[in-house]
């Protein structure tokens, strides 16, 4: 235990820094080189990043194990498969760490994602059997301080409207005749992934507006309006407590993969978008951003204030965050030796010169 603390503290009195106007031209001249590691929550990164950034995850269902074990550069960039490859590839020559607003490397918390996404880079480093490998560096006031002085190097997400109270959703459907959760439309869950109701997927205009190739219906009862146009499966589910919609979750997540895949798009509906689809929609982020039921809900809800997943359905959704938290503890044990490393092989000289310096739970029926 002492070594590896002194290994910790080791890279962080190593850690350089990489100031906001270097690493603005480091994006826009070899931006494709460089590993951007934004180690901050699933929620602020969606929220908004650097342009080309990958989310490092290491929440508790990545972390739970940490303290004992070192995880690795493969398990926190799990579900970012593209860079993974990259990395595996070689292709990176610079890794680059940002959290929110820490305002130097002498401040990093021992406790902090970014640190422990520095040990992983490290310990990828130290592996590598090549001379003169650059360490990883941080940036000087992170996301925030980055953000405020080149915006148009971030991306913002759409601006969500505020959650609105019920009484108020209540009176706007009142006024307009339309039930609340057929007003507007679908809602972007992930580029590839969004969420409505039956009513929104029974109007061609409306799919084809938002670029829709294929329909997860989880419903035993509404119709495909438009088969032969768009792919479809059916989840035969009814929004009751005694159905098992968790044995469904790894199929309708497998069919979500196969679309985005297929660089498509797929729509997750039920009858009024409310309970079945959208917890299909939460099992997808936990297992493939490897978030927690909390932060996932949050993400949703956020986009489709309405999400009410009935009592049972939200007790399958706990009970498969705990499969999945196993399940990654396993893989941590499991994965002490790398099977590749990964390596950094910018040039010295070139880094050094030119760049360094809520909602309740709530029973839903027919939703």
């Amino acid at each position: 235990m002492y070594l590896l603390f002194s290994a910790r503290r080791a890279a962080m009195e190593d850690l350089g820094e990489m100031e906001c106007p270097v690493l603005k031209r480091l994006l826009k001249d070899d931006g494709a080189k460089c590993l951007l590691l934004d180690c901050r929550s699933f929620l602020a990164f969606s929220a908004g990043h650097i342009r080309g950034a990958v989310n490092a995850r290491c929440n508790t269902i990545v972390r739970r194990r940490a303290k004992g074990s070192a995880l690795s550069l493969e398990q926190i960039l799990a579900g970012d498969e593209e860079a993974r490859g990259r990395l595996r590839s070689g292709m990176y020559s610079a890794a680059v760490l940002y959290d929110e607003r820490t305002p130097d490397s002498d401040t990093v918390k021992e406790d902090s994602t970014l640190t422990v996404v520095l040990n992983a880079c490290c310990r990828s480093l130290a592996r590598s059997p090549r001379a003169s490998l650059v360490p990883p560096v941080c940036v000087p006031g992170g996301y925030d301080r980055f953000f405020t002085e080149y915006p148009e190097f971030c991306l913002k997400s759409k601006s969500l409207p505020p959650l609105s109270s019920q009484s108020s959703m209540e009176s706007a459907c009142s006024s307009c005749g339309t039930p609340h959760h057929d007003q507007g439309g679908p809602v972007e869950i992930l580029p590839f992934l969004y969420l409505g109701s039956a009513l929104h997927a029974s109007k061609k205009e409306v799919l084809d507006g938002i670029g829709i190739s294929a329909l997860l219906n989880v419903s035993a009862d509404c119709p495909n309006h438009f088969e032969g146009a768009y792919q479809y499966k059916c989840i035969p589910v009814e929004d009751n407590h005694k159905e098992d919609i968790s044995c469904w979750f790894l199929e309708a997540i497998e069919f979500i993969d196969s679309v985005r895949d297929a660089s498509g798009r797929v729509l997750v509906h039920c009858q009024a978008g409310i309970s079945r689809s959208a917890t299909i929609c939460l099992a997808y982020l936990m297992k493939r951003k490897r978030v927690r039921l909390d932060e996932a809900f949050e993400f949703v809800r956020r986009r489709r204030s309405i999400i009410s997943p009935n009592f049972s359905f939200m007790g399958q959704l706990l009970q498969f965050e705990s499969q999945l938290l196993a399940t990654s503890c396993s893989a941590e044990a499991a994965s002490a030796t790398p099977t590749s490393p990964f390596i950094f092989n910018f040039p010295v000289s070139v880094v050094n010169s030119a760049y360094l310096h809520h909602s309740p739970i709530t029973t839903s029926p027919g939703c």
